[in-house]
Protein backbone atom coordinates (compact mmCIF):
# COMPACT_ATOMS: atom_id res chain seq x y z
CA UNK A 1 0.00 0.00 0.00
CA UNK A 2 2.54 2.35 1.17
CA UNK A 3 4.42 1.61 -2.45
CA UNK A 4 1.25 2.50 -4.33
CA UNK A 5 0.68 6.12 -2.29
CA UNK A 6 4.59 6.55 -3.05
CA UNK A 7 4.00 6.01 -7.15
CA UNK A 8 0.83 8.00 -7.14
CA UNK A 9 2.31 10.83 -5.11
CA UNK A 10 5.21 10.98 -7.54
CA UNK A 11 2.54 10.35 -10.56
CA UNK A 12 0.83 13.68 -9.29
CA UNK A 13 4.02 15.46 -8.81
CA UNK A 14 5.39 14.72 -12.14
CA UNK A 15 2.02 15.67 -13.73
CA UNK A 16 2.24 19.59 -12.76
CA UNK A 17 4.34 21.29 -16.08
CA UNK A 18 7.66 21.85 -14.80
CA UNK A 19 7.86 25.02 -16.65
CA UNK A 20 5.37 26.83 -14.64
CA UNK A 21 5.85 30.24 -13.95
CA UNK A 22 4.97 33.67 -13.19
CA UNK A 23 6.11 36.10 -15.93
CA UNK A 24 5.04 39.35 -15.28
CA UNK A 25 2.70 41.06 -12.33
CA UNK A 26 0.52 43.35 -14.61
CA UNK A 27 -0.76 45.57 -11.88
CA UNK A 28 -3.65 47.09 -10.20
CA UNK A 29 -6.87 47.33 -12.45
CA UNK A 30 -4.59 46.76 -15.77
CA UNK A 31 -5.46 49.13 -18.59
CA UNK A 32 -4.76 48.06 -22.56
CA UNK A 33 -1.27 50.06 -21.67
CA UNK A 34 -0.19 48.44 -18.92
CA UNK A 35 -1.72 45.05 -19.67
CA UNK A 36 0.31 43.96 -22.43
CA UNK A 37 2.30 41.42 -22.42
CA UNK A 38 4.30 38.88 -24.82
CA UNK A 39 6.76 35.62 -24.24
CA UNK A 40 9.07 33.89 -26.55
CA UNK A 41 8.47 30.06 -25.46
CA UNK A 42 10.23 28.33 -28.25
CA UNK A 43 9.97 24.36 -28.74
CA UNK A 44 9.03 23.42 -25.11
CA UNK A 45 5.78 23.25 -23.27
CA UNK A 46 5.01 25.95 -21.00
CA UNK A 47 2.13 26.81 -18.52
CA UNK A 48 2.22 30.78 -17.59
CA UNK A 49 0.69 33.00 -15.59
CA UNK A 50 0.08 36.73 -15.39
CA UNK A 51 -1.02 38.02 -11.98
CA UNK A 52 -3.52 41.32 -11.58
CA UNK A 53 -5.65 42.71 -8.95
CA UNK A 54 -9.27 44.57 -9.66
CA UNK A 55 -9.61 47.18 -6.86
CA UNK A 56 -13.34 47.91 -7.91
CA UNK A 57 -16.20 46.19 -7.14
CA UNK A 58 -17.17 45.51 -10.63
CA UNK A 59 -14.56 45.26 -13.88
CA UNK A 60 -15.60 44.24 -17.52
CA UNK A 61 -12.41 42.15 -18.14
CA UNK A 62 -11.13 41.56 -21.56
CA UNK A 63 -8.23 39.37 -22.62
CA UNK A 64 -6.94 38.01 -25.48
CA UNK A 65 -4.10 36.64 -27.14
CA UNK A 66 -2.40 36.09 -30.49
CA UNK A 67 0.58 33.42 -31.82
CA UNK A 68 1.61 35.28 -35.40
CA UNK A 69 4.00 32.77 -36.66
CA UNK A 70 6.25 33.18 -39.90
CA UNK A 71 6.34 29.36 -40.93
CA UNK A 72 4.16 25.85 -39.72
CA UNK A 73 6.76 24.86 -37.60
CA UNK A 74 5.86 27.90 -35.22
CA UNK A 75 2.76 26.18 -34.22
CA UNK A 76 1.63 26.02 -30.72
CA UNK A 77 0.13 22.83 -29.95
CA UNK A 78 -2.57 22.69 -27.40
CA UNK A 79 -2.79 26.47 -27.13
CA UNK A 80 -5.04 27.14 -24.25
CA UNK A 81 -5.74 30.37 -21.75
CA UNK A 82 -7.74 30.93 -18.93
CA UNK A 83 -8.23 33.66 -16.10
CA UNK A 84 -8.44 32.22 -12.71
CA UNK A 85 -9.48 34.16 -9.18
CA UNK A 86 -6.30 33.56 -6.67
CA UNK A 87 -7.85 34.42 -3.55
CA UNK A 88 -4.09 34.02 -1.73
CA UNK A 89 -2.41 35.90 -4.65
CA UNK A 90 -0.47 32.62 -5.17
CA UNK A 91 -0.57 30.86 -8.66
CA UNK A 92 -1.04 27.22 -8.28
CA UNK A 93 -1.75 26.91 -4.69
CA UNK A 94 -4.86 25.09 -5.24
CA UNK A 95 -7.12 27.97 -3.79
CA UNK A 96 -7.99 28.79 -7.39
CA UNK A 97 -11.25 28.74 -9.18
CA UNK A 98 -11.77 29.24 -13.10
CA UNK A 99 -13.71 32.72 -14.16
CA UNK A 100 -12.53 32.76 -17.91
CA UNK A 101 -12.03 29.89 -20.18
CA UNK A 102 -10.05 27.53 -20.41
CA UNK A 103 -10.24 28.62 -23.83
CA UNK A 104 -8.58 26.99 -27.31
CA UNK A 105 -6.80 28.42 -29.42
CA UNK A 106 -8.42 28.98 -32.85
CA UNK A 107 -6.94 30.36 -36.36
CA UNK A 108 -7.41 34.02 -37.07
CA UNK A 109 -8.36 35.06 -40.43
CA UNK A 110 -4.63 35.91 -41.31
CA UNK A 111 -2.46 32.36 -42.38
CA UNK A 112 -0.30 31.61 -39.95
CA UNK A 113 -2.19 32.95 -36.71
CA UNK A 114 -3.92 31.41 -33.62
CA UNK A 115 -5.34 32.94 -30.95
CA UNK A 116 -8.42 33.40 -28.35
CA UNK A 117 -10.19 35.81 -26.13
CA UNK A 118 -12.67 36.08 -23.40
CA UNK A 119 -14.14 38.28 -21.15
CA UNK A 120 -16.20 38.47 -17.65
CA UNK A 121 -17.58 41.07 -15.22
CA UNK A 122 -15.58 40.10 -12.11
CA UNK A 123 -15.34 41.21 -8.87
CA UNK A 124 -12.78 43.10 -6.79
CA UNK A 125 -10.04 40.60 -5.54
CA UNK A 126 -6.60 39.08 -7.30
CA UNK A 127 -6.01 36.92 -10.32
CA UNK A 128 -4.27 35.55 -12.74
CA UNK A 129 -4.26 34.91 -16.74
CA UNK A 130 -2.81 31.35 -17.46
CA UNK A 131 -1.55 30.52 -20.88
CA UNK A 132 -0.44 27.16 -21.81
CA UNK A 133 0.62 24.97 -24.59
CA UNK A 134 3.82 22.99 -26.28
CA UNK A 135 5.87 25.92 -28.65
CA UNK A 136 7.39 24.80 -31.84
CA UNK A 137 10.31 26.00 -33.30
CA UNK A 138 10.76 29.64 -32.53
CA UNK A 139 7.17 30.26 -31.32
CA UNK A 140 6.41 32.93 -29.22
CA UNK A 141 2.66 34.97 -28.19
CA UNK A 142 1.67 38.27 -27.21
CA UNK A 143 -1.81 39.60 -25.79
CA UNK A 144 -3.40 42.10 -23.91
CA UNK A 145 -5.55 41.81 -20.48
CA UNK A 146 -7.65 45.33 -19.99
CA UNK A 147 -10.48 46.21 -17.02
CA UNK A 148 -13.02 48.75 -17.61
CA UNK A 149 -15.10 50.33 -14.89
CA UNK A 150 -19.00 48.88 -15.48
CA UNK A 151 -21.82 52.18 -15.24
CA UNK A 152 -22.70 53.01 -11.75
CA UNK A 153 -26.31 51.62 -12.23
CA UNK A 154 -24.93 48.61 -13.26
CA UNK A 155 -23.10 47.79 -9.87
CA UNK A 156 -24.61 46.79 -7.11
CA UNK A 157 -27.65 45.39 -9.86
CA UNK A 158 -26.30 41.50 -9.77
CA UNK A 159 -25.79 39.79 -13.09
CA UNK A 160 -29.80 39.35 -13.87
CA UNK A 161 -30.11 43.04 -13.57
CA UNK A 162 -26.67 43.72 -16.03
CA UNK A 163 -28.53 40.68 -18.20
CA UNK A 164 -32.18 42.40 -18.12
CA UNK A 165 -30.41 45.99 -18.73
CA UNK A 166 -28.32 44.71 -21.94
CA UNK A 167 -30.79 42.35 -23.31
CA UNK A 168 -34.28 43.54 -23.24
CA UNK A 169 -33.30 46.90 -24.81
CA UNK A 170 -32.21 48.37 -21.33
CA UNK A 171 -29.35 49.77 -22.41
CA UNK A 172 -31.33 52.43 -24.91
CA UNK A 173 -33.25 53.63 -21.76
CA UNK A 174 -30.51 53.86 -19.77
CA UNK A 175 -28.41 55.87 -22.13
CA UNK A 176 -31.33 58.02 -22.99
CA UNK A 177 -31.61 58.95 -19.34
CA UNK A 178 -28.23 59.71 -18.91
CA UNK A 179 -28.93 61.94 -21.78
CA UNK A 180 -31.89 63.65 -20.68
CA UNK A 181 -30.05 64.05 -17.15
CA UNK A 182 -27.07 65.56 -19.31
CA UNK A 183 -29.13 67.94 -21.09
CA UNK A 184 -28.03 66.35 -24.36
CA UNK A 185 -32.03 65.33 -25.07
CA UNK A 186 -34.91 67.66 -25.48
Amino acid sequence: MKKLLLAAAVLASTAMNANAVTILNLGVDPTSATGAFSNSVGGAAFDDQYTFSLNQSMDLTIASVTNVFPQLSDFIASFTGAVLSDPDGIPLSGDESVVIGPVIATACSVPFCQGFAGSAILPAGDYYLDISGIGGGTSGYGGNLATFSVPGPIVGAGLPGLLALFGGGGMMTWLNSRRKRNGVLA
